[in-house]
């Protein structure tokens, strides 16, 4: 190779780089972890070896020359090549990750029994799944993912969010508990047996089972007359025991229903405005772009 092709030394156009988009020695050698004489000295040794001089100094900085620019903008260039390079090969030697927030009712009831079947598309991705029943709120989540509950016109401060299954309600409870009681023939004979509620919100966040006999022009009995759980898991439960009548959210009590454990009383279901949610609010990873695709086909949707 001739001394004309021969490259400069990287920590030298490293330092020219920072410098010339700095428009500072000394705030190239801030952002370096190196001194303001350090750099200066490795850039008048860059000079030296190209001959030509790359700054023009003066009291309030430094500007670059003609020389100066186009070595800049080749230098830049080179150096977003190589960082470009090295974060894809780092990125397919890490092992990818996804976490995904939600509540516990959809983490127990819908994915968890469909889980295995996104492993098996994607082996090398390392799933991690939070629940809450607290408010979704995107300011403070860590997950890369959400599906989250709440009303699709709210504003969910997101990049992107997908509606994914409506609130549709009907009331559920066991084959004994339905067969030791007489035939069930309107909402309103509901009114005598014991209901199971879930704990409301304020503002409130689903369906109760006021809104339910309101939705049937009824009043509800007190709430003090069933059992009242924090956890729409614990409500499912106590109904599968046979200890009351429950409401039931689909798609949460599809499986259940369909193995029959749980049966429905009423074919008079309560849809409102509110559902689940596909939230997502960084810029999507394969992982991710994978998971939406797939939950996406799950729920019958056309994956965009």
């Amino acid at each position: 190779m001739s001394r004309q092709d021969r490259l400069p030394p990287m920590q030298a156009l490293t330092m020219f780089e920072s410098a010339a988009r700095l428009a500072s020695f000394t705030a190239a050698a801030r952002e370096l972890g190196s001194t303001q004489p350090a750099v200066s000295q490795r850039i008048v040794q860059l000079e030296e070896t190209l001959g030509a001089p790359l700054f023009e100094r003066g009291h309030r900085g430094v500007r670059l020359t003609e020389d100066g620019e186009r070595l800049f903008e080749a230098v830049r260039h080179a150096l977003d090549t190589i960082r470009s390079a090295t974060a894809d090969i780092r990125a397919r030697r890490t092992p990818q990750t996804l976490t995904l927030s939600t509540d516990f009712g959809f983490a127990t009831y819908w994915l968890m029994p469909r889980l295995s079947q996104f492993k098996a598309l994607m082996p090398d991705v390392d799933v991690r799944i939070i629940t809450s029943q607290s408010v979704f709120d995107p300011s403070h989540e860590q997950a890369d993912v959400a599906i989250a509950f709440g009303d699709e016109h709210a504003d969910w401060n997101a990049r992107s969010v997908i509606k994914l299954f409506p609130e549709h309600v009907t009331p559920v409870c066991s084959p004994a508990f339905f067969a030791a009681h007489p035939p069930l023939t309107s909402p309103s004979e509901l009114l005598a047996l014991p209901l199971l509620h879930l704990e409301p919100t304020q503002p409130a966040r689903w369906l109760s089972w006021a809104d339910w006999f309101a939705a049937h022009g009824l009043v509800a009995p007190a709430a003090h007359r069933g059992i009242t759980f924090n956890s729409f898991t614990l409500v499912a439960h106590a109904a599968i025991m046979g200890q009351g009548v429950a409401l039931g959210w689909a798609p949460l009590v599809d499986e259940l229903l369909a193995t029959g454990q749980l049966v429905e009383l009423f074919d008079a279901p309560v849809v409102t405005g509110r559902g689940y949610m596909l939230v997502t609010q960084r810029a999507a990873t394969s992982a991710v772009e994978a998971f939406r695709q797939w939950l996406l086909g799950e729920c019958g949707l056309d994956a965009e």
